[in-house]
């Protein structure tokens, strides 16, 4: 096989030249659409299940939340395991998956086993974001224009992080820091007893008071107007203005058991950076199998938009972790490791053989199978990353053409003892060269693929 072939590729000259710059054009685009990561994402296929219980202490969200969810997973197929904790107020059931399942399979299969399962009034579960413990790619803050850490927060929530969750890739952001807007009814204890009232009719008083209705359309034959009852809450007064109950007909309001404070809600941590404490720091946390050169593209582009166009003057994103220095120096590493690498290979080989067009002659296979390697790799999903990489062996990638380099400077040197070699004479050593290592490589090559065969 291997004569064929090198019959061919001396007789063929021109198609053996242009298959090989076909090599190297795919294999340049190949890598160039290789995923670009600084190591390798091994962790297992998970789904996250959370589940809020306010106000309850963490026996009760156990008995109540937890276990219901855990007996209602126990027969989700392909789970390997089943971690669970809960504290105050919160349940978190963590299920790992097979390797190779499939992210969007482990997901659906978990919300329909959701459905069964008993939990109490007002516990809605919800899938964690479909992210890995390596996803998160980029942190920053928000600071300046001399905001006050509510108002800080609030631009977090409602401009920065919308924005980010536009960006291809990006599974979820989570915030940091600064101070929760809310609008709070502070309770005159004795006016509750004077009108006989209890917070949980108050709660729903202002629940029920915030919603819109619909209604018909009324036609006066000339045109048709949309008939409409507007309740939404707007601002503060508006919840002060709704009717909780009536004494003697008379209403009695929000504002006659207590007075509307818009205020922060209770801080349970608190953000710092350096010396600096309450700022607001966002986290940006990758999909999982998203190209991460990709994505921190649009990242970054998300942010320059977001501090020319979105923030108000003085307002500005800063970075304070990117990914992309973490991979640019692994990729330089990396780099630099396989040009060393190629030099010793290349010395060596020419101090053995002692002839440099052989030594450049073998070295020139490295270029050439690292190209058909990223073809490879991009074909099959494999990122380019410092295991990938950095496994690669130049020894091994020369060790056939060495043996065929070697036999043939010796064949060669065995028939110029009988006088000077013509072209024909060269092509027939390089032939019988060929020929005699044929059976050696072939078998290693046979070994070499059944050992990546599972059994």
């Amino acid at each position: 096989m291997i004569a064929q072939l090198l019959r061919f590729a001396l007789r063929q000259r021109f198609i053996t030249v242009l298959i090989g710059l076909s090599l190297i054009g795919v294999g340049l685009w190949a890598f160039s659409q290789l995923k670009i990561e600084a190591y390798p994402d091994i962790s297992d296929t998970q789904v996250v299940v959370m589940s809020q219980y306010p106000g309850r202490a963490t026996e009760e969200v156990e008995q109540q939340v937890t276990v219901p969810i855990e007996r209602a997973l126990n027969s989700a197929p392909n789970v390997i395991a089943r971690r669970s904790r809960t504290i105050f107020g919160l349940s978190v059931v963590e299920l790992p998956f097979d390797y190779g399942t499939n992210d969007y399979f482990a997901r659906q299969v978990v919300l329909e086993k959701l459905r069964d399962a008993d939990l109490p009034d007002g516990v809605t579960p919800s899938l964690g974001p479909l992210s890995t413990p390596i996803g998160e790619l980029y942190r920053y803050t928000i600071s300046g224009g001399g905001l006050d850490a509510m108002k800080l927060r609030e631009l977090e929530d409602w401009v920065v992080e919308p924005r980010f969750l536009q960006v291809p890739g990006v599974a979820d952001v989570t915030p940091f820091g600064g101070l929760i807007k809310q609008y709070q009814i502070a309770i005159d204890p004795l006016a509750l007893s004077k009108y006989g009232l209890s917070i949980a009719q108050i709660a729903d008083s202002v629940r029920a008071n915030n919603s819109n209705a619909g209604g018909a359309m009324l036609d006066n034959k000339q045109q048709s107007m949309v008939i409409r009852g507007v309740g939404l809450i707007q601002n503060a007064t508006d919840i002060e203005n709704v009717v909780v109950t009536e004494s003697k007909g008379v209403p009695v309001f929000v504002k006659d058991v207590g007075h509307v404070d818009i205020t922060a809600a209770p801080q349970t941590g608190i953000f710092g950076l350096g010396k600096d404490t309450g700022g607001v720091e966002g986290i940006v946390l990758m999909r999982r199998g998203e190209n991460p050169s990709e994505v921190l593209k649009s990242i970054k582009a998300a942010v320059d938009d977001l501090n020319e166009n979105r923030l108000p003057k003085g307002v500005s994103i800063s970075p304070i972790y990117d990914r992309t220095d973490l991979v640019n120096n692994t990729l330089h590493t990396v780099s630099h490791t396989l040009l060393e690498g190629l030099l010793i290979v290349v010395i060596v080989l020419f101090l053995f053989l002692g002839s440099a067009r052989a030594a450049l002659l073998t070295a020139v296979t490295i270029p050439l199978s690292l190209l058909f390697a990223f073809i490879c790799m991009h074909f099959s999903g494999i990122p380019a990353n410092l295991l990938s990489l950095g496994a690669l062996d130049f020894g091994i990638i020369v060790d056939a053409t060495l043996v065929m380099v070697e036999h043939v400077l010796h064949t060669m040197h065995e028939r110029q003892q009988d006088g000077p070699l013509d072209q024909g004479g060269v092509l027939a050593a390089i032939r019988d060269a060929a020929l005699e290592v044929e059976r050696p490589i072939f078998f290693s090559l046979l070994i070499i693929i059944a050992a990546y065969i599972p059994l």
